[in-house]
This record gives structure tokens, C-alpha cells and sequence, in this order.
């Protein structure tokens, strides 16, 4: 178990425009949220659902969670986080070194990538830290839905991109994927929480409005992400659709 200031947070909306209701689509006989939480708190001692919805934190009370109320008006997952921490702190009456941001739709989530990311800031320069996954299939290196991401020698995210980066200027797209190690981006984030309390209040940049990628908000602010490689793929559940393949999948315990 890693040091106990971390805080797990599973920012939670019930309002999905895909999946409406989905942290409450069962999966074998317990709710979404809940499977996601189980599998955080494998690694976490510190775990609190974040959301807007009442029904959503009834659920979790339901099965001995621990859940925190946040506004209607968050625009994304890190901005509930920054509500959440200031909530959870004053009920936990600790404050907490750093924010892990675990996504909601995955209900299998790996708690070896949740700790691959919260020992990221056992280094006091962290400041916020991220996964990558090495892409091994074309048809992932061209989905915008997937992002990519550079990464420098000493493990830094430099950029994000829904385009494939670098572009290999000299090799047949075809080619592209065995001529240079290419990463995608997955999305489990942590924050220090000074870090986390500042990025909130940041104003939009350019090449967020451009991507729609929030990390870049970051990183055109001069704040570093600090990068740990994954081969784990977590499923994630962003359709109805998606649920209904999980559920033939036979996986489910």
C-alpha cells in the first residue's frame, strides 16, 4: 500500500450524452461506479466518488462507498477533482499530497496503473503525472478518438496530439508503426494538489481549443507531466453498445 495522502477520486456524471446513467449500468449483478471503486481502493486507502448526481451517490452509499457532492457546472473530470479534494479534506480533516483522477467508465481498471502513476510523485518534482501505452496497430495510430503523445528521455510528456506525431516525413503512412515506437495517450491522471488547485483556474489556451485536449492547457503553462509506460489496455464502457460486448465478452466475474 503507498503512503496514505493520496486521494482516489472517480469523478462521476449521471448526465453521459453516449450512455446516459452510465456509472449505474450493471455489470454481473453490481453497478459500474462500483466495480471501479473496488478496484481502486486496491491500491488506495483514500477513495471518494465525485458527482452531481444524487442517484449516483445513493449507489454508492448503498455498497459502503464513500462519495462527495460537486456542482452541475464542472466542464471536465479535473475540475470536479478540485472541488472534491477541498470536500474530502475537510471531512477527512488531513490534507492530501496528491490527487490520482481514476475514470469512471472503466470498471477493471488495472491497480497496478494506479500505482504506476501515484508513485510518480514519491519524486517531489512531479507535478502531474500520466500513463502511456505503446501502439502496436495502425487503425489506433490514425483514431483522433485515441490520443497520442511524445514522450522526451527523461519520461516528460511533450506534446499531445489527436494526429499521429511525429509525422515521418520520409516513410509511406502504411509503414509508420514499425519504423518508430509511437504512444497512446491513457487517460489516468495524478496531480499534486497545489498543481491541481492552480490548473483549475488557468483559462483556456489555444492549442486545447485546437486539440480539445485539456492536458495541453498544461503543458502550454509551463507545468511538466510526468510520464509512466503501461501494456495494460482497461476496458472502457463509453456506449451502450460497448457494455453489451463487455457483457458477451465472458470476463465478468
Amino acid at each position: 500500500m503507498i503512503e496514505k495522502n493520496i486521494l482516489g477520486l472517480i469523478p462521476a456524471r449521471f448526465g453521459s450524452t453516449r450512455f446516459p446513467g452510465k456509472p449505474l449500468a450493471d455489470i454481473g449483478g453490481k453497478p459500474m461506479i462500483q466495480r471501479v471503486y473496488e478496484q481502486t481502493k486496491k491500491h488506495l486507502d483514500f477513495v471518494y466518488v465525485a458527482t452531481d448526481d444524487e442517484r449516483i451517490e445513493k449507489a454508492v452509499l448503498s455498497f459502503g462507498g464513500k462519495v462527495v457532492m460537486t456542482s452541475v457546472d464542472h466542464q471536465s473530470g479535473t475540475d470536479r477533482c478540485a472541488e472534491a479534494l477541498q470536500k474530502v479534506e475537510k471531512i477527512e480533516g488531513k490534507e492530501f499530497y496528491a490527487v490520482l483522477n481514476i475514470q469512471g467508465d472503466e470498471p477493471f481498471i488495472s491497480p497496478e496503473q494506479i500505482a504506476l502513476v501515484a508513485n510518480c510523485f514519491n519524486e517531489e518534482e512531479t507535478q502531474l503525472a500520466t500513463l502511456v501505452k505503446p501502439v502496436s496497430k495502425t487503425e489506433d495510430l490514425f483514431n483522433p478518438n485515441k490520443p497520442k503523445v511524445v514522450v522526451s528521455k527523461d519520461k516528460k510528456a511533450l506534446y499531445f496530439s489527436r494526429s499521429p506525431i511525429p509525422y515521418l516525413r520520409s516513410e509511406p503512412e502504411k509503414d509508420w508503426i514499425s519504423k518508430h515506437q509511437y504512444y497512446n495517450h491513457i487517460g489516468l491522471y495524478g496531480y499534486r494538489s497545489d498543481v491541481l488547485n492552480e490548473i483549475t483556474r488557468l483559462p483556456l489556451g489555444q492549442l486545447e481549443l485546437a486539440e480539445s485536449l485539456e492536458q495541453l492547457r498544461w503543458l502550454e503553462n509551463g507545468y511538466s507531466i510526468r510520464v509512466e509506460e503501461t501494456h495494460e489496455q482497461a476496458v472502457a464502457i463509453d456506449t451502450p453498445e460497448d457494455l453489451e460486448n463487455l457483457l458477451k465478452s465472458g470476463i465478468i466475474q
